[in-house]
């Protein structure tokens, strides 16, 4: 009998372990007999002169779980797990005043995020991708505005699963931009210390949000911690995501893009048409080469209407 495998028995009445230690010799010996019924009277865990004198009788066929190797464990259930997340009702006044909109409706901007999705969604899925990065060259060119859209567009899809997670430990900005107050720190839930599923929000059916409501100290070592990279998995396999969102900090500013390039499919560069430069450009272009593709370009706040993409001109 492996150790993997369990013999269950009744008991007469409960175990007193203190008084009654296991006798090895009579354990081994059942453990090697498995196949065949125990004695009457016989306990695994005591040897035959002090077997208890009751009138009980114990199977004659022991039940035996695993015979054929280990216990096999469930399989996860993300929708379960989706199930389990604390719900928050979106404010779609307040979200539309900070330039998130939550249905088509709202705002004519909608329309081009629901084009950015598919133009997202059409190459990752036939690579099989779906950990996107979202990023910018430098601060203030809206990439967190643009990450927030984009995952608002992403759930709108029925029976999607979508996951945003701010991974600007620096500077957070989602949790103000959503408006989401009385949140516990990311860091316990990325370092393992808390388990996700009691930090992450669910915004309707489809969408979680991982969000950071005062920055890390610790930004860059925690950014190159196993621990980070063993949570992400965590989550995205608790979860089973179609897409997996990341708010990543500027690439031209540290190194924190590329500390979690292995954790990455692909990136999404935003810029700023008012300020954003092509010598910023070609940098990006040359620190992400070999490292992470660069799925697509968003131009924010263009001047001219033949580019234009996202013409609202919020500052995120």
């Amino acid at each position: 009998m492996s150790r993997r495998e369990m013999l269950m028995v009744s008991a007469p009445e409960p175990a007193d372990f203190e008084q009654s230690p296991m006798d090895e010799e009579i354990f081994h010996r059942v453990a090697e007999e498995r196949g065949r019924a125990l004695p009457v009277g016989r306990s695994v865990f005591r040897s035959d002169r002090r077997a208890p004198q009751t009138g009980l009788t114990l199977p004659e066929t022991p039940l035996v779980i695993g015979q054929s190797g280990p216990l096999d464990l469930a399989p996860p259930r993300p929708h379960r797990v989706w199930e389990s997340l604390n719900a928050v009702v979106p404010d779609d006044a307040f979200l539309a005043r900070n330039g998130l909109f939550t249905n088509s409706a709202q705002n004519a901007v909608t329309n081009e995020f629901d084009l950015l999705r598919t133009r997202i969604l059409q190459p990752m899925q036939e690579r099989g991708w779906r950990r996107l990065a979202v990023t910018s060259p430098t601060h203030g060119c809206g990439k967190s505005l643009v990450a927030g859209n984009l995952a608002l567009s992403l759930s709108r899809r029925p029976e999607s699963r979508t996951l945003l997670l701010d991974l600007e430990l620096r500077a957070p900005g989602l949790a103000a931009l959503f408006g989401m107050t009385g949140l516990d720190p990311l860091r316990e839930v990325l370092t393992g210390d808390q388990p996700f599923e009691g930090h992450l929000r669910r915004l309707g059916r489809t969408l979680a949000l991982g969000l950071n409501p005062v920055p890390v100290p610790d930004a860059a070592e925690l950014l190159h911690s196993p621990s980070l990279a063993a949570s992400i998995a965590a989550m995205i396999e608790g979860l089973d995501p179609q897409i997996a969102m990341f708010d990543l900090p500027p690439v031209l500013l540290s190194d924190d893009v590329l500390a979690l390039s292995p954790l990455l499919d692909a990136v999404m560069l935003v810029i700023d048409g008012t300020r954003s430069t092509a010598a910023e450009m070609r940098d990006c272009e040359k620190l992400l080469d070999g490292q992470i593709p660069i799925l697509g370009v968003v131009l924010n706040r263009a001047q001219d209407r033949g580019l234009a993409r996202l013409r609202y001109g919020r500052r995120g």
